[in-house]
């Protein structure tokens, strides 16, 4: 691991001179390609630094002690060795998990849609829920939220809702959440006091850019018509909305949201690279090495992963068994203890996957 480091360090070095050479910097193309490279290796360059700093430390104290020393000074010492080394071992399963292969897709922005399951009005106000729930948690994290098709409710839900997630590191962050959502509540309409159970469905997408997917124009019809709103009024008297068929794989992606049809248009096609990445990429996995298996789940749109409990202020990862009874908080966009216990189980099972 030690020889990989150094490799990565000299590699980052020389990125550092390349990007500071005036002819490189006249390659405007070529100088955002290093400077991507060199902020890539950059953390992983920082930590094994400390890493070797910390191993130096440690060996000037070991030979310290072998000295006479008084057993106050002697005292210090032996503290100062014992952070030392555990410092090291936090900095070298650090260095293990940075060292992990990075998924391709994990700086690219999120395209999310969320859709009321069973339930009917219900898992709608749900999905509303979840929608308000992620803008609240990108607001946080100074991600910028845009809503790119929505099908309102008149209670103030949504049958379901298409949103882009700009942000660095927003696909690394919320891939997880894909999935069924579960919620268990008494319903606003429900005058027995019942406890009812809906669903809603959220899939997290990677916005593919062009490069990543070409569609050929022969490959889609565009069909326009009036804009809606809640419970299907007519909103807009112009043909405004756009409607994109992909042929080949009969995906059908509709924006509506944008009174200029060539802005739906443009959004439409979004989402539209967006999906057809991710049937690509999934269907390379599977062909490579099956669905993929791990202990946070496989993203499928049919498992469920999570369960929101009013009653008990309650929400339940059912992956990794993880229960935290403060719903109200996380429902407000505080998902940080959610989501950083998936991201540190799936670098565990990655870890152990490389080690076996």
């Amino acid at each position: 691991m030690y020889d990989k480091l150094q490799a990565l360090e000299d590699r980052f070095e020389q990125l550092e001179s390349q990007i500071s050479d005036p002819e490189v910097m006249a390659d405007r193309a070529k100088w955002q390609q290093l400077v991507k490279s060199h902020s890539d290796l950059a953390e992983v360059v920082d930590v094994f630094r400390q890493y070797k700093k910390a191993k130096e430390d440690l060996q000037e104290n070991k030979q310290m002690l072998e000295d006479k020393l008084e057993p106050d000074f002697r005292e210090m010492v032996e503290l100062e060795i014992e952070e030392l080394t555990s410092k090291i071992e936090e900095q070298e399963n650090k260095l293990k998990i940075l060292l992990l292969p990075k998924d391709p897709n994990d700086d690219k922005n999120v395209i999310m849609e969320i859709r009321g399951g069973t339930g009917g009005d219900e898992a709608a106000l749900f999905a509303g829920d979840l929608f308000r729930m992620y803008s609240r948690y990108a607001e946080k994290k100074g991600w910028r939220t845009e809503i790119i098709d929505a099908n309102e409710t008149d209670l103030g839900g949504f049958k379901e809702v298409t949103f882009v997630i700009e942000g660095k590191g927003a696909f690394s962050t919320l891939k997880f959440e894909s999935g069924v959502h579960r919620v268990q509540r008494v319903p606003a309409t429900e005058s027995g006091g019942r406890i009812h159970t809906s669903a809603a469905t959220v899939a997290v997408l990677p916005e593919a850019e062009e490069v990543d997917i070409d569609i050929n124009a022969n490959d889609i019809r565009i069909d326009l018509f009036c804009a809606s709103g809640p419970g299907g009024q007519c909103v807009n008297t112009t043909q405004s909305a756009v409607r994109i068929t992909h042929i080949p794989t009969g995906t059908v992606v509709s924006c509506q949201d944008e009174k200029s049809q060539h802005k739906n248009k443009d959004k439409a096609m979004r989402v539209l690279r967006a999906r057809l990445l991710d049937k690509a990429q999934d269907e390379q996995q599977k062909a490579i090495a099956g669905a993929r298996k791990s202990m946070v789940g496989s993203g499928d749109r049919s498992e469920r992963i999570r369960t929101y409990n009013f009653p008990q202020n309650r929400i339940t990862d059912h992956r990794i068994g993880l229960t935290l009874h403060r719903l109200e908080y996380v429902l407000q966009g505080d998902l940080d203890e959610l989501i950083d216990a998936l991201i540190t189980t799936d670098q565990a099972e990655r870890l152990k996957a490389v080690e076996e």
